[in-house]
């Protein structure tokens, strides 16, 4: 077992063989692959991706961004140059592989163009388009922040890519700033996905 749970690789194969069990579990008790089931993996891969996603988000927000000031500086390098661009990472492609799979998962089950129109291709008619639709704007705004707002700016306030000096603290603040703004959006959009699967 300590070779499974000392090496994340190990681990992450043995969770993803464990979830494959569950789904030889469903086939011997009848259950098919029909398009409900390959629907189901993506909303599970979209899920999975959320987790990682918003998990960093909501880590950058609520662990790392108020404790930097408490270290010492001669301790930061270790943060700025070798924790926050592995997290960075897994952050912005949690953010790529959660929408690919939230759009897939929409055109799977047939609500892409409703939800993204939220409902006017229904004549606003069908709340649960519009809760979806909120979320997936919310989602796809998240997303856009992550790519072309964040990540450009945190590259240059971690000096990962050449910059004038003065513009790290500028560029560390657009990217805490708009991290910010996505801790804001991701509360109403958690809710209008998950109003979207449940009260309507």
């Amino acid at each position: 077992m300590a070779a499974i749970l000392t090496s994340l690789r190990n681990t992450v194969i043995a969770g993803f063989l464990l979830a494959l069990i569950l789904v030889i579990f469903y086939l011997r008790q009848g259950g098919g692959l029909e398009l409900q089931f390959w629907a189901f993996i993506v909303r599970w891969l979209h899920v999975v991706s959320g987790v990682m996603w918003i998990g960093l988000l909501w880590y950058f927000n609520f662990v790392q961004i108020p404790n930097m000031p408490k270290i010492p500086d001669e301790q930061k390098p270790a943060v700025s140059k070798v924790i926050a661009p592995a997290a960075l990472f897994w952050f912005r492609w949690g953010a790529m592989s959660t929408i690919f799979f939230g759009i897939v998962l929409a055109h799977l089950n047939g609500y892409l163009l409703d939800a993204y129109t939220l409902g006017a291709a229904e004549g606003f008619t069908v709340p649960k388009d519009i809760a979806i639709g909120i979320g997936m704007w919310l989602g796809t705004i998240m997303w856009f922040n992550v790519w072309f707002v964040i990540w450009p700016n945190q590259k240059i306030a971690l000096g990962l890519v050449e910059a004038a000096a003065d513009q790290k603290p500028k560029a560390a603040r657009t990217a805490m700033l708009f991290s910010r703004t996505n801790t804001l959006l991701s509360i109403p959009m958690l809710f209008a996905m998950v109003s979207a699967q449940n009260i309507y």
